[in-house]
């Protein structure tokens, strides 16, 4: 950008506003969707929506709108992350310790039934402890 270069910063601003709104009626829709229309597809909706005002606020709020190099650091970036979940999500079936992981085994419930008689007896001793001194 040259100095001599003439901005429109009234221009620039109701491009700002144009945004404001289009985000506004895009959160409207966030709240309205699951209730109204797509019902079955309501995770993937507010994803595309998500993305979409992601989208928006990276363009024009953050100024990338212009910039070319950042756009390939970023696709780089994001796309080795797509990657390496692409590797662990299909290694996790061939995952060598499944049943020892906390992550990926069942959740195993015990129920210690005889801690709670131990008590109950406890008790009942307590009782009859202090029944026998006040006599």
């Amino acid at each position: 950008m040259s100095t001599n270069e003439h901005i429109d910063y009234k221009e620039q601003r109701l491009g700002y506003y144009k945004v404001l709104v289009g985000l506004l009626l895009l959160t409207t829709v966030t709240f309205i969707q699951p209730h109204m229309f797509l019902e079955n597809y309501t995770f993937v909706t507010q994803l595309t929506i998500g993305a979409i005002k992601a989208w928006l606020i990276l363009m024009y709020y953050m100024h990338m709108k212009g910039e070319t190099l950042i756009g390939w650091t970023v696709a780089f970036a994001v796309s080795l992350v797509v990657v390496f979940f692409a590797i662990v999500i299909t290694d996790v079936d061939s995952f060598q310790y499944k049943d020892d992981s906390h992550i990926t085994s069942q959740p195993h419930i015990e129920v210690n039934y005889h801690h709670e008689a131990t008590q109950h007896e406890a008790s009942q001793h307590d009782v009859s402890h202090t029944t026998t001194h006040e006599k």
